[in-house]
């Protein structure tokens, strides 16, 4: 493989490492935001902070979701770069185009109900769902 090629693989992985980290980094907040929004309700015992805390959960949901989309074109387009996808695209030297992976895998809906995402926002989300519900209801 000569050393162009090698190049572009490198700047493509750096990418991917780039949309991880930041998806990595959206999680982390998202937990962070939904902890500090319960603790503000058992300091206050106004349950709209429960049903408020559901909101930025789904923001995040949609932005982790936009992340791993992003990360799996770029993922898809180093295996073209690389010679290993079954059906290459045809790419020049150095070219960045995620845009050529649009279905399927690659789509933002297979993204926001991939087993990494959903397994965390929807349980989170159902969970505080469950609490405004439990406080309102039956508390």
């Amino acid at each position: 493989m000569d050393q162009d090629k090698v190049k572009h693989l490198e700047f493509i992985q750096m990418v991917i490492t780039r949309m991880n980290t930041n998806s990595f980094q959206i999680k982390g907040w998202c937990i962070t935001i939904a902890s500090a929004l319960l603790a503000i309700y058992a300091s206050t015992k106004n349950e709209l902070f429960i049903l408020i805390s559901i909101a930025p959960t789904l923001v995040f949901w949609l932005l982790d979701s936009y992340y791993l989309m992003q990360e799996r074109k770029f993922r898809g387009l180093y295996k073209d770069v690389a010679g290993i996808s079954e059906s290459p695209n045809v790419l020049k030297l150095f070219e960045m185009r995620p845009d050529l992976y649009t279905n399927g895998h690659y789509s933002f809906v297979s993204a926001v109900i991939s087993g990494s995402i959903a397994t965390l926002y929807l349980p989170l989300c159902l969970v505080l769902g469950g609490i405004y519900y439990y406080i309102k209801h039956c508390g």
